[in-house]
């Protein structure tokens, strides 16, 4: 069974080519377009990582991040965080917060895999 990815950004174009990205990696992708559906597909499904961005709107992602890592159900599933704004603080607030990894919009895809893979133990 394949090993699940939720992918969560309001941008279509972002989740699509995050998709597009992941998908080679022969993975179970799942999508929410905000904040909010992240906490609950998260919750629903339980994902093996989630990746998703810092600005989306109803709840952005430093706050999906935060209930996540404080559902005993969900604080275990590595996040990988993006943004267009890569400022220090937003950086610095991510990784405080428990993501795994900040990656600053536009991203490698090649790179989006590696760290997926290595994050879910794939190796690569």
């Amino acid at each position: 069974m394949p090993k699940k990815i939720l992918i969560a950004d309001d941008e279509p174009h972002m989740l699509r080519v995050t998709e597009l990205s992941l998908k080679k990696g022969g993975y179970d992708l799942v999508m929410a377009r905000n904040g909010r559906e992240a906490i609950e597909i998260a919750r629903r499904d339980l994902p093996n990582l989630i990746v998703m961005d810092v600005l989306m709107p109803e709840v952005d992602g430093l706050t999906a991040l935060k209930v996540l890592k404080e559902d005993p159900l969900t604080s275990g599933i590595p996040v990988i965080m993006f943004s267009a704004r890569g400022q220090l603080v937003t950086r610095k607030d991510g990784q405080a917060s428990g993501a795994a990894l900040f990656i600053t919009k536009p991203f490698s895809p090649t790179q989006l895999l590696n760290e997926a893979r290595r994050l879910l133990g794939d190796g690569s």
